[in-house]
């Protein structure tokens, strides 16, 4: 059974920085695609950035300079490292597997 496991969110002020985890077990994670998607209260799920099996990588235009997404193949593991944070990155923030499964989400608040 494959399984993606969060973590890493939490309060920040803006201006600050978080790193999202997401763990992946079960599944061949070196031959997927990853991305990181968010949804915010009253909104649909969104884009936030995604990965391929190469590393090329996409982004929202919302978070593009501000935000990496990278991964680890030996851990199986894909991070989210956003900086500069803002208000409007409040979400609960989800990885996914090749868009074929999903995590429990992580909240992150940004707020003073």
């Amino acid at each position: 059974q494959v399984q993606l496991v969060e973590s890493g969110g939490g309060l920040v002020q803006p201006g600050g920085s978080l790193r999202l985890s997401c763990t992946v077990s079960g599944s061949r994670f070196s031959i997927y695609g990853m991305g990181w998607y968010r949804q915010a209260p009253g909104k649909q799920r969104e884009l936030v950035a995604g990965i391929s099996s190469g590393g090329s990588t996409n982004y929202a235009d919302s978070v593009k300079g501000r935000f990496t997404i990278s991964r680890d193949n030996a851990q199986n593991t894909v991070y989210l490292q956003m900086n500069s944070l803002k208000p409007e990155d409040t979400a609960v923030y989800y990885c996914t597997l090749g868009h074929a499964v999903w995590g429990q989400g992580t909240q992150v608040t940004v707020s003073s």
